[in-house]
């Protein structure tokens, strides 16, 4: 048995079709069940010199001051990283916004309030230049996220590879905390697993290195997340016979970045969830070996996951897929809110829509034949994801 979305589906028996139909309440049905509050989300954004502010003006003379949105307009972000190629952009080769400047500007006329950075590296003839990871560079950014309404809420920044911490990678740890304060975020981050072996000896040791940079990350005012693929929701080997190596090789049955939050400080270790890359470990990872010996099934949750750890995800990557069985990952990655991911119900369910931070992702939105693809997709994601009404 596999699932997707709470619903248990036989792999055997089951094409596209009938698993979309398994899916509940779909996020094209949901908005026709809401037409009327999901039409003004989703109408064209206001335009003029403060675009963010003109879109909260016309969402207020709409009637819609957020009560009803699932994700509040002051939510609203995208990682920097969906438009990668228009952020990289020669502003001397193109007519369509280039660098970090353009790109605030127009994420801000779409209605975007916030943004997570990928990365302070942009084309070299942007205004600012190529490498703006500096304390004058980040001065120069939160300039511009000031002009046009923004706040950065996170960044996939550095975590030193080092264990012990060299003084090198120290120094670098704390100036990229130095960069994060003066751009004014709450949070900063990696996009990569804690460790990528599935033994619970590795996953002490990591929890023992993050704890000590969630602390230091704490003293400055952040908040260190781990931002995750599948591979961290699979189950971790903790017990049973041992390998050649002396490596257990069974698992009690608790994921791998569960076991991560059961031993590190909730004060100063956060996580960031991918919902997309959640809901392929939903499809790959539901079963497992137990200690004994016996095949056991235990499919993996998202929403709920997030519900027992509430303050433990200030952020989400809200990235949408269309289920495809033949792919390995049990979905292609479209623009978020043309998908099979419930996201209607993934915010219903995870409640507390002023303390979670949505950025709508898309990893293969940049195009090597459509110059202006990756910003056309931040638009959908944009006016989807405002669209989401709770509906009584």
């Amino acid at each position: 048995m596999t699932a997707f979305n709470d619903e248990a589906v036989t792999d055997e028996a089951v094409t596209d079709d009938a698993l979309r139909r398994t899916l509940g309440v779909s996020r094209r049905r949901f908005l026709s069940t809401c037409t009327a509050t999901a039409a003004v989300a989703i109408a064209a954004p206001a335009f003029g010199a403060s675009p963010a502010l003109a879109q909260d003006r016309s969402e207020a003379a709409a009637g819609d001051r957020g009560r009803s949105a699932l994700v509040p307009p002051h939510k609203r972000g995208i990682i920097l990283y969906t438009v990668r190629d228009a952020v990289g952009r020669d502003p001397l080769a193109s007519d369509l916004p280039s660098g970090f400047r353009e790109v605030f500007k127009q994420l801000s006329r779409f209605g975007y309030r916030q943004v997570e950075f990928a990365g302070y590296g942009q084309h070299a003839n942007a205004p600012g230049g190529a490498d703006l990871g500096t304390v004058a560079g980040a001065r120069l950014l939160r300039s511009w996220l000031d002009e046009y309404g923004l706040r950065a809420q996170g960044s996939h920044g550095y975590i030193p590879p080092s264990w012990p911490l060299t003084s090198s990678d120290l120094d670098t740890f704390k100036r990229f905390l130095e960069i994060a304060n003066i751009l004014g975020m709450e949070h900063m981050g990696t996009g990569a697993d804690p460790t990528n072996t599935p033994y619970r000896a590795d996953w002490d040791v990591a929890a023992e290195k993050w704890n000590t940079l969630g602390a230091i990350a704490r003293r400055e005012g952040i908040k260190l997340y781990t931002h995750n693929h599948d591979a961290a929701y699979d189950f971790l080997l903790d017990g049973g016979p041992l390998d050649a190596q002396g490596r257990p090789t069974r698992s009690s049955g608790i994921r791998k970045l569960e076991y991560f939050l059961k031993v590190t400080d909730r004060k100063n270790v956060y996580l960031e969830l991918d919902v997309f890359w959640a809901h392929v470990a939903q499809y790959k990872f539901h079963t497992y070996t137990a200690h004994d010996g016996s095949q056991r099934e235990d499919v993996f949750d998202p929403a709920a996951l997030v519900v027992r750890n509430t303050n433990r995800f200030p952020l989400f990557h809200a990235k949408d897929g269309v289920v495809n069985l033949q792919s390995g990952l049990g979905y292609d990655m479209v623009p978020f809110g043309t998908g099979d991911i419930d996201y209607q119900k993934f915010f219903t369910r995870v409640g507390a829509k002023n303390y979670h931070n949505p950025m709508v992702e898309q990893d293969n939105a940049p195009s090597t034949t459509v110059p202006g693809q990756s910003l056309d997709f931040a638009k959908i994601g944009y006016d989807n994801l405002a669209a989401l009404r709770a509906c009584n």
